[in-house]
């Protein structure tokens, strides 16, 4: 139900009608026409390209072949006018009987509408927050965990078939530094006077009840092992609790990963699956033995003085060549991403998507070379960046480390102004853009609060048949019946809203192809700005309220309009994985 697609083909019917030949006599290429609503609303319901992407080609005057393709376009029986404007765009205007035809359809449609098949199935894996098992969730994972949330549902929406998937670092450095920070706080539980926390350990008060627990646990013994028998124990207790907690405050989020992908198997049986996917790079020519040159600026910790195995990466678009083997004989972090996105390729996705902290930005070209040399053209790989979020109180900035333990959690935010709020407004912004947080303004009742507004316009849509269900004395009302009154709707404010509703479906394509979830927040919160603009009209002037006793075929239309309104708010509250209340207090 996209009438941007469904015009555009109409548009490219009326262009074969003109039997146009580019210079050497073929069919000019139609892929460049688009239709899309007018940047000013008085000009029309949709403006057209055509004319202008065909006039060079074809040899011909943009604003004469503009003409010619406006009058063909008048034949079109839901086509009121077609005008030209500037140096050869063609506006169209609707009949109203369209947009009364597409609320009837869109209701018909319910919260399905903006479902569509545009993804074709396509496998996508959208890895997204992905924070080292370390301890609780702070507020800098928050806005990678909502963005690669909400754009998962998204592409679901939009017809891919997507998996949701957190890696779980559990290989490495800070694991070891977790474990050694765990097992201080099991001596402590034992009755150790520990003092200060060392520097380099993690100081988080978060650590106490898994001391606790092993000290349950086990008692004395870890005390009396090995030192490295007892650590591995520690590290795998500690890994599981704090995977716990981050589930939790996830969960207190929204956000539910199909799949949680441990890096530990990646190493696991002498790191069959890393030492794999090296050789299938070795065997495609992108592995070679040699010397990095020194970097300029500050040095990668991967980087070493010494012929050392490599990745050629910059015959496949990368701004330097990858160490793959340390000189211990261990594997790099950049080792176990080759083996992670050769499994990726192996489970059959096409579409691989990394949400990343902007501190990630030189992962990029690395991720997209290694992509081109596992697997060619077969895959897309897509790295989305996204910068910080500032947290503000009281007119002051909220200070966070998470090696001091003074860091603000994502669980005290939520608990402080609602899952809703952070979520909705983590998508306020486009991804790559800083976002300032501020407490006082995400929780204030006014339009000047974007997801206050969106869920007030949910709820007056609800109140809305309350109120008609105790002025006409009817208990329920049928989707059907209100749909069979659509034609009674001729006010110019209540089919703005019906072409502000058939924006959706274009919406809903737009923002998957494009990986931008943040359009989905601007699309409602400019939804609920049109509902509330005609819900004051009708305050201003009662024949355009809502509900009108004397005239029950009227009402009806217009509770179909309220019902069509409340579909997509819903739906898009539900992808951006908010509630869409029925009232407010």
């Amino acid at each position: 139900m996209n009438i941007f697609a469904d015009f555009n083909a109409r548009i490219v019917k009326a262009v074969e009608t003109l039997d146009l030949r580019d210079k050497e006599g073929g069919v000019p290429d139609l892929s460049r026409i688009a239709v899309e609503p007018p940047r000013d609303a008085t000009h029309g319901d949709l403006a057209i390209n055509a004319a202008m992407v065909l006039a060079k080609p074809t040899g011909q005057n943009p604003r004469a072949l503009a003409e010619r393709l406006a009058a063909a376009l008048r034949e079109d029986k839901d086509i009121a006018s077609a005008e030209i404007a500037g140096p050869g765009f063609v506006n169209l205007k609707l009949r109203d009987g369209f947009w009364q035809a597409h609320l009837t359809a869109l209701l018909g449609e319910g919260r399905n509408y903006g479902r569509s098949k545009i993804g074709g199935g396509r496998k996508a894996n959208v890895e997204y927050v992905s924070a080292n098992p370390t301890g609780p969730m702070h507020v800098g994972h928050c806005r990678g965990a909502v963005v690669g949330d909400t754009l998962a549902n998204l592409m679901a929406f939009a017809g891919y078939d997507v998996t949701k998937e957190y890696v779980i670092n559990d290989a490495g450095a800070q694991i070891d530094v977790l474990g050694r920070s765990a097992m201080l706080r099991y001596r402590q539980a034992l009755g150790e006077e520990i003092g200060e926390i060392p520097p380099g350990l993690y100081p988080g008060d978060y650590l106490v009840p898994v001391g606790e627990a092993l000290a349950r646990e086990f008692g004395g013994k870890l005390l009396k092992m090995p030192e490295d028998e007892a650590l591995a124990i520690v590290k795998d207790r500690t890994i599981d609790a704090m995977m716990v907690m981050i589930r939790e405050d996830l969960a207190l989020l929204n956000v539910h990963h199909d799949v949680f992908f441990s890096e530990r198997t990646l190493h696991a049986d002498n790191a069959r699956k890393i030492r794999s996917a090296i050789n299938d790079l070795t065997l495609k020519g992108h592995i070679y033995k040699g010397k990095l040159p020194p970097p300029k600026g500050e040095k990668p910790d991967d980087w070493e003085d010494r012929e050392q195995t490599l990745f050629r990466s910059t015959a496949v678009g990368d701004d330097m060549d990858r160490a793959l083997v340390k000189s211990d004989g261990s594997f790099t972090y950049f080792a176990a991403d080759v083996a992670y996105l050769k499994d990726k390729v192996e489970r059959g996705f096409v579409d691989l998507i990394y949400v990343l902290g902007a501190d990630h930005g030189g992962y990029v070209k690395r991720l997209e070379a290694l992509a081109r040399a596992v697997a060619g053209d077969t895959v897309n790989l897509t790295v989305l960046l996204c910068n910080l979020v500032k947290l503000f109180r009281d007119g002051e900035p909220v200070r966070m480390g998470k090696r001091t333990g003074n860091f603000v959690t994502l669980r005290e935010v939520i608990e402080e102004v609602g899952r809703d709020a952070v979520r909705f407004m983590m998508l306020y912004r486009k991804s790559d853009a800083p976002l300032d947080f501020d407490f006082a303004k995400v929780t204030e009742q006014s339009k000047d609060n974007p997801v206050f507004y969106v869920q007030y316009a949910s709820a007056r849509c609800h109140s809305v048949f309350r109120q008609a269900s105790e002025q006409l004395g009817e208990a329920n009302f049928d989707r059907n019946s209100l749909a069979a009154a659509s034609a009674s709707l001729t006010d110019e404010g209540e089919l703005g809203l019906v072409r502000k509703l058939a924006e959706y479906p274009r919406l809903i394509e737009s923002a998957a192809l494009s990986l931008e979830p943040h359009r989905l927040a601007f699309y409602l919160y400019d939804l609920a700005s049109a509902f509330h603009g005609h819900w004051n009209r009708g305050t201003d002037n009662p024949d355009l309220r809502f509900v009108k006793v004397n005239d029950r075929q009227l009402t009806h239309a217009r509770l179909g309009l309220v019902q069509a309104v409340s579909d997509v708010l819903t739906s898009g509250l539900t992808l951006i994985g908010a509630d869409a209340p029925t009232e407010m207090r």
